[in-house]
């Protein structure tokens, strides 16, 4: 018997139910795999636990009167919405968030670019100047306002120290004066976070053809001329990217402000999430906690389409 008519043989002994079901089983099997659902459900287990059931819990307590012990709560509807609303403390914290967003994003951007622009363009120890620019970014909040706070002491700090050589009297208060203290906060995370803004301003420029360059000098384009018309273009799509991270970023300060102020002087630097803090820790009120949270998560959303919408808007001109 040749080869063919064996295999011919057995596949007829096995059946026509044989093979349907072996064929359907090899189509589900090729189906998980295309789609990769096999390789991605450890994900989105993950994903569904600590992220998409948290947030639909944080949902639940904002519609009633959940307290930090988790008992004799009760479904109130949207009435910690309402009380939020009609709360002058939730809209103090909230402008101060704002206020410090508005205060922060700028420097952060331009700063940012800047130093890129320098670190790019230097040509000795171009390894000392990057590491020394991107540095503060990897320390703990904690080690960052530590330093702060010490350069910020009133008489012997740093700050006054220095601010005394201009003729300037001190001591000033810098986290105890209301005049002060946003700005200090400010200064104080501008030194820290900008050397993310930095690296990501530094690849963009290292991704910018030379030849660009070198047809703008053959054609008698100078340093600004080059940055006028090349480099800032060219860098419009990370300049997005770093304004809406930064925007988003800013909006959730919690930690450098928790450290450094505690809220105050007179609660004048108090951010909307600590505010939540105060009444889900200190107040024991999860539920209307929860509602303030989810105020700040449509803000944050909001923020978002509307920068995309702005993007868009200038992708589509310069088209």
């Amino acid at each position: 018997m040749s080869a063919t008519t064996a295999a011919t043989a057995s596949s007829a002994a096995s059946g026509p139910g044989t093979r349907t079901a072996s064929a359907k089983a090899a189509g589900v099997s090729r189906k998980w795999t295309e789609h990769g659902l096999v390789f991605a459900a450890p994900f989105l287990l993950v994903y569904a636990l600590f992220l998409v059931w948290p947030l639909l819990q944080g949902v639940r307590m904002s519609l009633g009167d959940d307290n930090i012990a988790g008992i004799n709560s009760h479904f109130i509807g949207f009435g910690n919405y309402d009380e939020a609303f009609h709360d002058p403390a939730m809209w103090k914290s909230l402008w101060h968030t704002v206020e410090f967003t508005l205060m922060s994003t700028p420097p952060l951007v331009a700063l940012g670019l800047a130093m890129a622009l320098l670190a790019h363009n230097l040509r000795f120890v171009r390894w000392l100047w990057r590491l020394a620019y991107f540095a503060p970014f990897v320390l703990p909040s904690a080690v960052v306002t530590f330093i702060w706070m010490w350069m910020y002491q009133p008489g012997f700090g740093l700050m006054d120290q220095y601010i005394a050589k201009l003729g300037i009297p001190t001591p000033v208060g810098w986290l105890t004066d209301t005049h002060f203290a946003m700005a200090s906060i400010v200064l104080t995370t501008v030194w820290w976070t900008v050397g993310f803004n930095f690296l990501l301003y530094l690849a963009a420029l290292q991704a910018i053809p030379q030849q660009l360059y070198d047809a703008a000098e053959i054609d008698g384009a100078g340093a600004w001329q080059q940055l006028r018309s090349i480099t800032l273009p060219m860098l419009r799509g990370t300049t997005g990217l770093v304004v809406v991270l930064q925007l988003l970023a800013s909006l959730k300060i919690f930690d450098q402000v928790y450290l450094m102020t505690g809220g105050g002087p007179d609660l004048s630097t108090r951010p909307v999430l600590e505010y939540v803090y105060d009444v889900g820790f200190t107040g024991y009120r999860m539920g209307y906690a929860s509602a303030v949270s989810y105020i700040l998560f449509a803000l944050i959303v909001v923020v978002s389409l509307i920068q995309l919408r702005l993007s868009r808007t200038r992708e589509e001109g310069v088209k």
